[in-house]
């Protein structure tokens, strides 16, 4: 049974491809993050390889397997896996990826041509398409021009944009949407017995997303990381620049033991600004941070809508550096320059 929610027409095409035996010999899965991709992925997997009447069953050895990331036919390729297959032969080092390599694209194209091990597809899941380097993606361009029988190519992007378009024009899309906060809340509440309110904030932080909102209700930490980073966002625009370099230098810490703290970081910062632009638009429906709000309100005052703006605007642009590699600590300090700063808030609430 398929445990993706909110995305009725993506399976429905994809059982009536499995069933008149129609399968694209690659996919692209697209999406906003949490949304439900690599989920998706999986069970589409599963249902290639399940060995039930009903796929996927979720409870065969097939499907088990291949939710366990132990299926022999189901190959999850990132960057730790790119790092791995770069491995020195001598040495027996793995060089650390901030892409993923040609190497690692040969060895699957080796393993792709050879027959399945146990299942009836070989499946390639790339759960950071937008990583592969500009080698890797002309190499697997190749590959997908004229790809193996039984394979099937599975790329999941949160920036679709970052892609070859040739690569893109060779897959068939599958761009999942996050749900409505209505219906999402309705579902906390029917599958997980919350309370209205809980759900309903739950889905609103969610943006929609369902993977998320189902996290945050089982663990405890992704509240508790997302109010620090809200309450440091706050912060800095009364800080000095002093303070704002040693909070970049803290990112630069937590950085190098989770390379997603930039991304976590530039996220919440975004949804901030962003709720600023609907506060000073009066457009305060939209707004996320809805426990915040008193904050945003007094925020806003401050502000005009020109830096607001602006603001966003150098959010994107060091998210779009640190994608190229550019170097993290000099991208933050830039970013905290270029925040504007206004007088400190008092309280919190709505």
């Amino acid at each position: 049974m398929w445990q993706t929610k909110g995305q009725k027409r993506i399976i429905d095409l994809l059982k009536r491809n499995i069933q008149q035996q129609n399968m694209a010999h690659a996919y692209l899965v697209s999406g906003p993050p949490h949304v439900g991709k690599t989920t998706l992925s999986i069970e589409l997997a599963q249902a290639l390889n399940c060995e039930a009447a009903n796929p996927p069953c979720g409870i065969c050895r097939s499907c088990r397997h291949i939710a366990e990331r132990k299926h022999p036919d189901v190959i999850f390729v990132n960057l730790e896996l790119s790092a791995e297959m770069s491995r020195n032969p001598t040495t027996g080092d793995a060089s650390p990826r901030t892409k993923i390599g040609i190497d690692c694209i040969k060895e699957l194209q080796r393993l792709a041509n050879l027959p399945a091990y146990e299942g009836r597809y070989r499946v390639f899941i790339f759960e950071e398409a937008d990583q592969l380097s500009n080698e890797a993606s002309n190499r697997l361009l190749k590959i997908l021009e004229e790809p193996p029988a039984k394979v099937i190519w599975l790329l999941i992007s949160a920036e679709e944009f970052r892609l070859l378009p040739t690569i893109v024009s060779r897959c068939q899309q599958l761009k999942l949407k996050a749900m409505n906060i209505a219906e999402l809340r309705d579902m906390l509440m029917a599958e997980n017995n919350i309370g209205i309110d809980k759900a309903g904030f739950l889905a609103k932080l969610s943006e929609g997303c369902p993977g998320w909102a189902l996290s945050a209700l089982t663990d405890s930490n992704i509240m508790e990381q997302r109010s620090k980073d809200m309450d440091m966002v706050v912060s800095l625009i009364s800080a000095g620049i002093e303070q704002r370099f040693t909070y970049v230098r803290k990112i630069v810490v937590e950085l190098s033991k989770d390379r997603q703290t930039a991304k976590r970081v530039i996220d919440g910062a975004r949804s901030w600004w962003r709720d600023l632009m609907y506060v000073k638009c009066d457009c305060r429906d939209a707004v996320v941070n809805v426990d915040y709000q008193s904050m945003l309100e007094q925020q806003s005052e401050y502000l005009s809508l020109t830096e607001i703006k602006n603001y966003i605007k150098s959010l994107y642009s060091t998210e779009e550096q640190i994608s190229q590699n550019v170097n993290t600590r000099l991208a933050f300090e830039s970013l905290m320059i270029s925040m504007p700063r206004k007088p400190a808030l008092t309280g919190r609430g709505n």
